[in-house]
């Protein structure tokens, strides 16, 4: 049997506040699969996500690729994982849309015109060759999701986390951001409230209730089981 890429077993965190935000969470993740995280706000999907690259630490086993998320391989397991935020401006602070995607390379210490071309490269992969030069705050919302994304894919992860990936974008962005998530080799974890976006790029789908993982299956299926109407979502 091919081993996950991430597998997850009895993932535990409380909150200093004393609030148990997980309970006791498995999960596994294979190679080149797409599942989304269902689950009413508050329900532990985010808090599971941060806890794929170390920015949380709880009680139970998390490995990425293998290695365990914490100590010693921590840094390579945040090479090989790649988060994607709700909000693209939260990613996006360089004074061009080249100089934002090349920033995480120039960090790695990549060399500068070597950082510039794989920067190009993957702005190319996300339809956005034709902007490397202008200021990502005059562009629009679909287009700072695809740049966040480009920022991501230079750095060649293995596994793609979207925190609601479809915040602020209109239907027609909505549909293209699918497209390119679909055509992407990686394995995937979404985060999301938009079950038809969670339909047309997702395999599986995962419910969050109350800090545990309660059921998983098609997308349909689940949301379907505890009451997730696609038509008013």
């Amino acid at each position: 049997m091919i081993p996950p890429v991430i597998e997850v077993r009895g993932l535990r965190y409380r909150y200093p506040d004393g609030t148990d935000a997980l309970r006791g969470v498995d999960f596994r993740l294979q190679a080149g699969e797409s599942v989304a995280l269902l689950g009413a706000n508050g329900s532990g999907k985010s808090t599971f996500a941060l806890h794929l690259n170390g920015l949380l630490s709880g009680e139970g086993e998390v490995r990425v690729c293998g290695a365990e998320v914490r100590g010693p391989a921590l840094p390579e397991v945040r090479r090989k994982i790649g988060l994607v935020f709700q909000d693209s401006d939260t990613q996006l602070f360089m004074p061009t849309v080249l100089d934002d995607v090349a920033f995480g390379l120039l960090n790695q210490g990549v060399p500068p015109e070597a950082a510039r071309q794989r920067a190009l490269k993957a702005l190319g992969r996300v339809g956005m060759a034709d902007s490397p030069e202008k200021p990502p705050h005059h562009l629009s919302a679909g287009q700072k999701k695809r740049v966040a994304l480009a920022g991501i894919l230079v750095l060649e992860p293995e596994i793609l986390v979207l925190d609601e990936p479809t915040t602020f974008l209109d239907p027609p962005g909505q549909r293209a951001l699918a497209e390119l998530l679909r055509n992407l080799p990686q394995a995937k974890i979404l985060i999301t409230h938009d079950l038809p976006f969670a339909k047309a790029v997702c395999t599986r789908a995962v419910f969050f209730r109350d800090g545990c993982a309660i059921a998983e299956g098609p997308v349909h299926e689940i949301a379907a089981r505890y009451g997730w109407d696609f038509s008013t979502t």
